[in-house]
């Protein structure tokens, strides 16, 4: 009888971002000299996009808080003009993910504010707000953006209700929400979109995980766990999952798996440590990536989530002694992919009224763009319209490409104009007399710009029939070959196009020249 021969093998998980690491910002590049606000309540108290970064501020009367240019580091003026039309302490704020210069803010006054920052920042104190939304009878603690409809905004209260408004209309105060959602009997302590959002995930005081339809408010799944008490919720949407944050029945802290199908008993449990802080949850599906944060901690964990078991694997973590009061994330549209960076977080550090950033970063010796760790992306661009949306549409978010110089991204920007000018043609409206102005300027501008700028735009958004901004990545090895070939075509007919006008150009130049020797000759 033969004895089989037994070897042993190390169980190594391959991963791309098993050495990620984070790398704080030079005392030069952060924000110094912030009033970070000192309220108890457990936001973030700061919103970042590409352009701008906003956090809330201690002030007295009113609430109000501050607009600064994400390249306006070092020193911040104690006078810097603020958004302040508050009449209470601001306790949350959100960027519209569509519009870069349009913000929405809760205040303890019972109202929601959304307000238009001017493109070149804040310049004097605004207090007029483009949209007020009034509908609750007690302090606004949460707000939302709907993650692929325009204007459509997800507000909650002390008076345990989540209204939803659509900014889609000629009023400038909103006292009628589209829908009131009244499943809770305590207060909400967060909010969370899938992917397309069609589903809303809750937590709540009373300890119960809810799911529901966020468009007619149907409760669909219910969870009440006895060893896990949840406050911070996150759906993980491409992995049909739920995450939520809180503390085990010995007030350990702890994380908790859900099945986004079943919410009876959850996948996993995980205790941390034994602080009070709570803890912040931030997922990034690009890279299957989840940060944990807690309030008051210097350290952030993070980890990588699978749909298999053991679902959860723990990278490493970053430390720091400054301990953070609340944290942004930039969208990752506004990360530097040349760096490699894939996640980036706005760190308040309240002793010493800071504002810290701090990237996340995959190693590379290359420099060159790294299109494993860059996937096509959520873009600033909705997916439906508000209209759309109440009819019963659901769509994922439009995707966009990180590579620099892409078409995809240029086609992104000249979409971006259009949805400013679609908001400016609606400000008109609520706005007597400027309606007129508008249109005779589009007019002029479309004189002057002739017939070859619709050519151009259509040019950049069509490429070879294909609409650039709503192109999949390919699934299987025959799209990609097909691809490529379209690609190559591509790159052809736009050395010809450089080839002619390098032709045209020398023929303007030798036209000069003998215009320039004919009035020489001339002048003798």
């Amino acid at each position: 009888m033969t004895v089989p021969k037994m070897t042993w093998r190390p169980q190594y998980r391959s991963s791309k971002f098993r050495h990620v690491f984070g790398k704080a910002a030079t005392k030069e590049s952060c924000y110094d000299g912030v009033p970070i606000t000192c309220s108890v309540q457990d936001n973030n108290f700061c919103a970042v996009n590409p352009r701008f970064l906003a956090v809330i501020t201690e002030c007295a009367g009113g609430g109000a808080f501050l607009v600064l240019s994400v390249h306006h580091t070092g020193k911040v003026d104690p006078h810097h003009p603020r958004v302040s039309g508050h009449r209470g302490n601001v306790l949350d704020i959100k960027w519209n993910p569509f519009n870069d210069c349009c913000i929405a803010s809760c205040s303890e006054d019972a109202t929601v504010k959304v307000w238009e920052i001017p493109p070149h920042g804040v310049l004097k104190n605004l207090t007029v707000p483009w949209k007020e939304l009034q509908g609750h009878s007690r302090r606004v603690s949460l707000i939302e953006w709907h993650p692929t409809a325009n204007n459509i905004l997800f507000s909650t209260a002390y008076d345990y209700q989540i209204m939803i408004w659509n900014l889609d209309c000629s009023e400038q105060v909103i006292k009628n929400p589209l829908r009131t959602i009244s499943h809770h009997t305590d207060v909400v302590l967060s909010m969370s979109f899938n992917t397309d959002g069609s589903l809303l995930a809750t937590t709540c005081k009373d300890r119960k995980v809810r799911l529901m339809e966020p468009r007619s408010g149907n409760l669909l799944q219910e969870a009440n766990s006895k060893t896990h008490r949840a406050t911070k919720v996150m759906v993980l949407g491409n992995l049909k999952m739920l995450l939520t944050s809180g503390t085990s029945r010995w007030n350990d802290r702890q994380i908790a798996l859900w099945d986004q199908d079943d919410l009876s008993v959850p996948l996993l449990e995980e205790n941390l440590d034994g602080s009070s802080g709570v803890l912040f949850p931030f997922y990034d599906p690009d890279t299957y990536m989840l940060y944990l944060a807690g309030k008051g901690d210097g350290n952030i964990r993070y980890y990588e989530i699978s749909s298999e078991k053991p679902y959860l694997h723990y990278l490493t973590e970053y430390r720091s002694l400054l301990p953070q009061k609340g944290m942004g994330v930039m969208p990752k549209r506004g990360l530097d992919v040349s760096s490699c960076e894939v996640f980036r977080f706005y760190r308040l550090v309240t002793i010493k009224s800071l504002i810290e950033p701090l990237s996340m970063i995959v190693p590379r010796r290359s420099e060159s763009y790294q299109e494993d760790i860059y996937p096509m992306t959520a873009g600033n661009m909705p997916a439906l319209t508000a209209e759309e949306w109440l009819i019963g549409i659901n769509k994922g978010p439009v995707l966009m490409s990180l590579k620099p110089g892409s078409q995809v991204a240029d086609s992104y920007s000249e979409m971006n104009k259009a949805l400013a000018n679609s908001l400016d043609t609606r400000r008109s409206q609520s706005r007597p007399g400027m309606l007129q102005l508008a249109y005779i300027q589009d007019q002029l501008g479309t004189k002057e710009d002739g017939g070859h700028a619709g050519d151009d735009r259509s040019r950049m958004l069509v490429s070879n029939g294909e609409d650039l901004a709503l192109c999949s990545p390919p699934r299987t090895e025959n799209e990609l070959r097909l691809k490529f070939h379209k690609q190559q075509e591509e790159i052809r007919r736009l050395r010809e196009l450089l080839n002619q006008r390098d032709v045209r150009i020398k023929q303007l130049e030798l036209e000069i020249k003998n215009i320039k020797n004919s009035q020489s000759q001339s002048s003798l």
